[in-house]
């Protein structure tokens, strides 16, 4: 999506909040918005860093932020839940004109519902770079941050543009997320498949299967594979759950076989921005800078 459409979306739905209501885009479809909202409680994190990143504070926020750039978002915010679970006491006290919920939150839409209007937000999959930019247009039409949303949406391009150069004729990549000692594999059309799509990455292994949690795979399957690159998320250091890292389970002989290990072609991604924030634009942002710095360094 290009910047002047952004401004055009962005345009068309501030008209229509300063005359009646806005209809915007959800992941449930189009939803009206009787006026811009004074006071947000949001739980879904790639909602607060797209916000944070054009200025919008919120006024109720969940108790673990997981990206430490976020933290300041606490001060003068209320805690009203967690990332799965509003709390619908502290909701109801805070009493905000809008919810803002998304992926883990989204099962609990319509608890939060009973207590203001709620949209669900969620971003996933291969198209995951425009919606983004989609949910930033949004954003910058309904808290009056129009040219904010727009430069950001520029930045974000910039970068796109980098990381597709510096992939451009490096090679296969491989995208595999560590859970402690066991692994699993995307390729293009999964929950991850947006990196082969909108970098232009070409897949190791083309058929994996498009699983929200991945296919499980052997260090065997990875060998076989012999990816160029190896793009490694570790979900224990995004979650915090102090299982065994990346980087640890990857060292073995088996993977060292590989060209990317060989080549020391191993990205670890930025953890919970890739895994929890994925399609927040600051967190895109630094997904981009760090694959884009690495296959640029390439030889």
């Amino acid at each position: 999506m290009k910047i002047r459409t952004i401004a055009a979306v962005a345009a068309f739905a501030l008209s229509a909040l300063s005359a009646q209501a806005a209809e915007i885009s959800t992941a449930r479809g189009p939803v009206a918005i009787a006026k811009a909202p004074a006071k947000v409680a949001v739980f879904d994190i790639a909602a607060l860093d797209t916000l944070d990143r054009i200025g919008v504070k919120p006024a109720g926020v969940p108790e673990k932020l997981f990206l430490s750039q976020l933290e300041p978002l606490k001060q003068g915010a209320e805690v009203v839940g967690d990332i799965f679970e509003p709390d619908l006491e502290a909701l109801s006290s805070l009493g905000p004109d809008l919810i803002i919920v998304g992926g883990r939150s989204s099962t609990r839409l319509d608890a939060a519902a009973k207590v203001a209007q709620t949209i669900d937000m969620t971003m996933d999959g291969d198209d995951l770079v425009a919606q983004a930019k989609q949910r930033l247009a949004t954003y910058g039409a309904l808290f009056g941050k129009q040219a904010e949303a727009a430069k950001a949406a520029s930045e974000l391009d910039d970068q796109i543009k980098a990381a597709k150069t510096a992939i451009s004729g490096k090679g296969r990549g491989l995208i595999v997320m560590t859970n402690g000692p066991k692994v699993t594999a995307y390729g293009p059309g999964s929950r991850f498949g947006w990196v082969h799509a909108a970098l232009d990455l070409p897949p190791a292994v083309p058929d994996v299967k498009a699983a929200n949690h991945g296919e499980a795979v052997s260090f065997e399957f990875i060998a076989k594979a012999n990816p160029d690159w190896l793009l490694v998320l570790d979900r224990a250091a995004a979650i915090g759950s102090g299982e065994q890292g990346a980087r640890a389970t990857l060292n073995n002989e088996l993977i060292a076989q590989t060209t990317a290990w060989k080549k020391g072609q191993v990205v670890y991604l930025p953890a919970a921005e890739f895994y929890i924030a994925a399609g927040g634009v600051q967190s895109m942002q630094r997904v981009m800078a760090t694959v884009a710095e690495a296959f640029a360094a390439a030889k």
